[in-house]
């Protein structure tokens, strides 16, 4: 049993790790996920500046990738949907509607010379056996610009996932610029659908973002959805609005979309309804408006780490300036090899050494004739040594080029390549200007028609749903059939609520509730005695007065109670009850602060006073609404009057008692 717990717990492992760094997340190097580099790798490979089929594509990264045609497939589409590195011919979908591709034999890419600009060159690119070991691909590319950032990037692996936003390709570039020059820079996500954007709570990559619809609200009577949120489609869209339609959120006759290249999704709204009070309700209740949680989730040293878009930037500097000098070494590797080829060249025509291997019959006669005739001259190439390079090249020179060699045009010729080698030093000594340098030729060379900021920077406060609802539905109560509703067609309209509201009732047997809106709920038929809406803040500040009888148990006689309390406290849905003694027969509510009681006692019980006026002031008010009454008289009651105090004067009530005998 342990063996299998240790060997379980090491495939999970394996392929935990395996899923992280091979599948879902992307290296920061070169912000590319294994699928992409592969694509990326392929298109590098197989480049001759023509469009090719995308199946043609796919099928040449299947040497490279083993998941699957679908995986590289779709890969490749996000990738060419990016419009940075992968010029694309065909229908590569509608990221606005939702529409896919076209089937990969009927659609066509090919490279952009930006992608080689910025990821391509293999001279310094380490390179490993492909999984079935017969080819060779890239571990990582040498990317110059911080690629994940730019293209944004999502992914999912085990126990981790990554969410980078996309950001504009020349902010990104300038972010760099001044990252290398010690500046202070700030870098915000800009999506390819536009749109409005909160970023207060992006806390560098590592928060969230609020994202909006730019809505045209210009017609009262009708709105029109010109930009979408990141990631919202308008079948999305559309189907949010009808949603919040239905639910009597927003109050809409008609929804037409048009749109084509740009989203254009046209709302008309119903009678005595205006764009001005509709477009908080649409931000509220749809997806017009979506929060985006955002983890910069890289591969960095082989391992996994949470980098923030700043940091991501300032890497990338340091990045590109060791990219660059691994570059120039080896261009200077390679002009210090022309210039010993040109002048060992030279020598060999100029001091006539070829002349000494004419007689010469063996090839190992032949390579000390050379080494010999050559000894003299070595220190000009500043060598002490012929190596076999050097006698083949020397040996492959034809009669022809000897004949005719140009002294001057040998000279021009080392003379440029020293050039460049002195030009090489000065960049290495001056790398960070250099870097500089090569990125104001990257941004003059990138698609000029990205420079444009699409989404607009804004600050707004989010909106509930709850905070803009329109209460538009009428709540029922139905008495004969006890069920309360939006959606009865029966009984007396108590409220005009919304969907977000709570209601409070009290019942004439003194049962009380805080209740959700409903279409419809069984409350039973007692009646109603206090009904408003369900908010803590109007509940707990109204003192209720609730007189009622009860049979005595000694003598039998009703004795009259006065009971004041507040409600300061609830559970919603929870029945609660205003009544000890659940015979006891409820009289009077009144929700008065103070007030007169008038009490007309029975005629005939041998009372000699049958009236009596008692004060609301003279009865405290009780913590608890389930809490015993004080008694407010023993006598057979025939009537009670309320009335409201005003300025010490009594007055008749200015609107009739909340319930009545």
């Amino acid at each position: 049993m342990a063996y299998a717990d240790e060997l379980y717990k090491k495939n999970f492992l394996e392929y935990a790790s395996y899923v992280i760094r091979e599948r879902a997340i992307p290296d920061i190097e070169d912000g590319l996920k294994p699928v992409q580099r592969r694509i990326m790798h392929t298109l590098f490979t197989i480049d001759d500046g023509k469009y090719v089929k995308v199946a043609n594509v796919v099928g040449e990264a299947m040497k490279y990738h083993p998941h699957g045609d679908s995986s590289i497939y779709d890969a490749l589409v996000n990738l060419a949907n990016a419009e940075i590195f992968i010029d694309k011919q065909g229908n590569y979908g509608n990221f606005l509607t939702g529409d896919s591709a076209a089937a990969p034999r009927y659609i066509e890419c090919r490279l952009k010379p930006f992608a080689k600009k910025v990821l391509y060159s293999p001279e310094i690119t380490e390179y490993v056996d492909s999984y079935d070991g017969k080819h060779k691909e890239p571990v990582v590319f040498p990317a110059k610009i911080p690629v994940a950032i730019i293209q944004g990037t999502q992914g999912i692996a085990v126990t981790m996932s990554t969410n980078i936003l996309p950001h504009n390709l020349f902010e990104v570039l300038e972010a760099e610029k001044k990252a290398l020059k010690g500046k202070p820079f700030e870098l915000y996500p800009d999506f390819p659908g536009g749109g409005i954007l909160d970023v207060s709570d992006y806390n560098d990559g590592t928060g969230k973002v609020t994202v909006r619809a730019k809505i045209n609200d210009e017609d009262p009577k009708k709105v029109i959805i010109e930009e979408l949120p990141y990631g919202v489609t308008t079948e999305k869209m559309i189907q949010s609005i009808e949603n919040a339609n239905k639910n009597g959120q927003l109050r809409i006759a008609q929804i037409n979309d048009y749109t084509a290249d740009k989203a254009a999704i046209e709302i008309s709204w119903q009678r005595n309804t205006y764009s001005k009070d509709m477009i908080d309700v649409l931000y509220a209740t749809t997806d017009c408006e979506i929060k985006i949680s955002v983890n910069p989730l890289v591969i960095k040293d082989g391992l996994p780490h949470v980098v923030p878009i700043s940091e991501q930037v300032k890497y990338h500097a340091e990045h590109l300036m060791d990219v660059l000098k691994r570059e120039l070494s080896f261009q200077r590797g390679e002009e210090e090899e022309k210039l010993r080829a040109r002048t060992l060249e030279r020598i060999f025509i100029e001091e006539r050494v070829y002349k000494k291997i004419e007689s010469v019959k063996t090839a190992e006669g032949v390579r000390s004739a050379i080494e010999k005739g050559m000894a003299p001259f070595l220190e000009e190439v500043a060598i002490t040594s012929l190596t076999e390079d050097d006698i083949e090249r020397l040996l492959k020179i034809p009669i022809r080029r000897i004949s005719l060699f140009d002294i001057e045009k040998n000279k021009k010729e080392i003379e440029e390549i020293n050039r460049k080698i002195k030009e090489i030093d000065y960049n290495l000594s001056h790398i960070r200007d250099y870097a500089i340098s090569t990125l104001d030729d990257i941004e003059a060379s990138a698609d000029q028609s990205l420079r444009e900021r699409k989404s607009v920077i804004s600050s707004f406060e989010s909106l509930s749903a709850k905070e803009v609802a329109v209460r538009n539905l009428d709540l029922r109560y139905d008495k004969e059939t006890g069920y309360i509703g939006t959606a009865l067609k029966s009984g007396e309209v108590l409220l005009k609520v919304s969907t977000f509201d709570k209601v409070f009732y009290m019942k004439n047997n003194g049962e009380y509730r805080v209740m959700n809106v409903c279409d419809k709920e069984y409350i039973g038929t007692e009646g109603l005695l206090y009904f408003n809406y369900g908010e803590k803040d109007i509940i707990s500040k109204e003192i209720f007065t609730l007189i009622y009888t009860e049979k005595s148990e000694d003598k039998g006689k009703s004795i009259c109670y006065i009971k004041r309390f507040q409600i300061s406290s609830f559970t919603v849905g929870k029945l609660y009850s205003t009544m000890k003694n659940p015979k006891a027969k409820i009289r009077k509510l009144s929700l008065y602060p103070s007030a007169m009681i008038t009490l007309k006692f029975k005629k005939g019980c041998g009372y000699r006073q049958l009236e009596e006026v008692r004060h609301f002031a003279d009865f405290r008010v009780q913590k608890s609404a389930n809490g015993q009454g004080l008694m407010l008289t023993a006598k057979e009651i025939e009537k009670i009057n309320i009335r409201e105090m005003k300025r010490n004067i009594t007055t008749e009530d200015s609107e009739p008692d909340l319930f009545e005998e």
